[in-house]
């Protein structure tokens, strides 16, 4: 059940961090956003990001085995990599249709997944 929490609030917190790091390229074509400074999309960002440590921190500290979780802290760290490009990857091939799925990108993510076989064999 921990692994499951863990991995969901672990999507929550990669949702919020894509969106902070990458959405304001999309929402530049808003006129309202257009008009902000940097500064202003820095602390828009900001203010979107701070969601992903509400879900980000309660992961690491429900997923660590030193706490009772089921994950080792490379293990913690390998799947949250994992999650973040299966995240930025959604993201991106539903928000800006000008990307595309290319067969380098599928064969990054089966080196992913085997890097997360051997992470997790024992």
């Amino acid at each position: 059940m921990k692994a499951i929490i863990t991995i969901s609030l672990l999507i929550l917190s990669n949702t919020f961090m894509t969106l902070a790091w990458y959405g304001h390229l999309k929402f530049a074509q808003y006129s309202w956003f257009a008009k902000l400074s940097l500064l202003g999309i820095v602390l828009f960002s900001w203010g979107i990001a701070l969601f992903e440590y509400f879900f980000q921190v309660p992961a690491n500290r429900i997923g660590f085995n030193e706490n009772g979780g089921p994950f080792s802290l490379v293990e913690l760290k390998v799947i949250q990599e994992v999650i973040t490009l299966v995240v930025f990857m959604a993201f991106t091939l539903i928000f800006f249709k000008t990307e595309t799925f290319k067969i380098n990108h599928l064969i990054g993510f089966v080196f992913l997944i085997l890097a997360v076989y051997f992470i997790f064999k024992k």
